[in-house]
């Protein structure tokens, strides 16, 4: 039975400057120490209780990361390879240790790249990585690891999306609107590609092709809360306050307790202090 890298359900929460609120919000919904569905790989082992001992200190990262860090650290010991070490990395971001565990990520990434069979899994490690430079307020490591992740599947939607955000974390906005159109290329019905593009867009001084994708998302699906975001944003740039008040409660409504939600309350206590 092969090692499963399991799906992560921790949200990493940082501060930010200089990012377009709806990329942050998709950012820190987004579960670092974990891979997305679509991402799901097997590290190449076969013992069961490999297996076994991998899925119990992956839980553990979601509450006790300094357990995990320390299990992970006795694995490898008596030669855990490259789950252990993926373990250690998970619960290195757990322990707010950024940096570290982006290096020790790439260098999972890098290992496995070397074996054809567990070349997908090494690209969606390094995108790991990237993600995790992002927090560490690193945009440039960031880069440098999707690139690496896109080397080996270049036209991975997810992997395409992820570059953009990094881009987007070092103001190379038009950089970042190519990594979008080509992600809305492969995937021409994705919302989230969309509301990431419109947030783009804003940012490059384009409001009407902004609140065209943004519209175009909330028809694909009207419960996108980021979506309601980001159309609040241009709404209220717009002076437009009554629609974009609505687009933020609907929000709030839609992902309540969320770091979606977090933001369009601030936008909200702003608006009624600019209006009392």
């Amino acid at each position: 039975m092969k090692v499963i890298a399991r799906i992560g359900q921790d949200k990493a929460r940082t501060r930010r400057r200089h990012w377009p609120s709806a990329l942050l919000a998709l950012l820190l919904s987004a579960a670092p120490t974990g891979l997305s569905a679509q991402q799901v790989q097997s590290f190449p082992e076969e013992n069961i209780d490999e297996a076994k001992q991998y899925a119990a200190c992956m839980e553990l990262t979601k509450d006790h990361p300094q357990e995990a860090y320390d299990s992970a650290g006795a694995w490898l010991a008596k030669n855990g390879g490259p789950p252990a070490e993926h373990c250690r990395a998970a619960a290195l971001v757990g322990l707010g240790r950024y940096t570290e565990a982006a290096q020790l990520m790439q260098k999972v990434a890098g290992e496995l790249a070397q074996t054809d069979s567990s070349r997908n899994l090494a690209a969606h490690l390094y995108d790991q990585a990237g993600q995790i430079w992002i927090l560490q307020g690193d945009p440039a490591q960031a880069i440098a690891a999707s690139n690496a992740a896109l080397e080996i599947i270049p036209n991975d939607v997810d992997l395409v999306v992820d570059r953009a955000v990094a881009l987007g974390a070092a103001e190379r906005w038009w950089d970042a609107l190519d990594d979008l159109n080509h992600a809305n290329d492969l995937a021409p019905k994705r919302a989230d590609i969309l509301v990431l593009r419109a947030s783009a867009y804003r940012y490059v001084d384009s409001p009407e092709l902004a609140l065209g994708d943004v519209n175009q998302a909330l028809t694909l699906d009207p419960k996108n809360a980021e979506g309601h975001l980001e159309r609040g944003i241009l709404k209220a740039a717009a002076g437009d306050k009554k629609a974009a008040r609505a687009d933020w409660l609907q929000a709030i409504q839609l992902a309540p307790n969320s770091p979606t939600a977090d933001v369009a309350q601030a936008r909200l206590e702003k608006l009624d202090v600019k209006t009392e």
